[in-house]
């Protein structure tokens, strides 16, 4: 059975913008290969971190909200964990609270992207 996700990473900033919206797409493509669905995707690009992580100051992230089979989400934290290329992350189940919150949020920045 899928159960709802939401993962957020932290890319060093070593790495070109191009760079980092690469490596988020191995992460979706790896979602689509263990039969997982994406349900929703945003690059908030680079920003700030509040304490150095490897000495960076900064990190590109990238959120992912998915279905998943819970038993995959542990290959999945794994291989994050191994790819030097992400800083930081952290992986939440959603509950049903959780998951009325993300789709307001989602209908939220979709609206304010229209008015642009």
């Amino acid at each position: 059975m899928l159960k709802h996700y939401e993962t957020i990473m932290i890319i060093t900033p070593i790495l070109s913008d191009e760079k980092a919206k690469e490596t988020a797409k191995e992460y979706e493509n790896y979602f689509i290969k263990k039969n997982g669905k994406i349900v929703y995707q945003e690059h908030w690009g680079l920003k700030k971190l509040a304490y150095p992580i490897q000495k960076k100051q900064s990190g590109c992230y990238h959120l992912f909200e998915f279905l998943l089979s819970s038993n995959l989400v542990y290959d999945l934290e794994l291989k994050l964990r191994q790819d030097e290329r992400i800083l930081r992350f952290i992986t939440v189940k959603l509950n049903k609270y959780g998951i009325e919150y993300a789709e307001r949020r989602r209908k939220k920045i979709l609206k304010n992207d229209k008015k642009l």
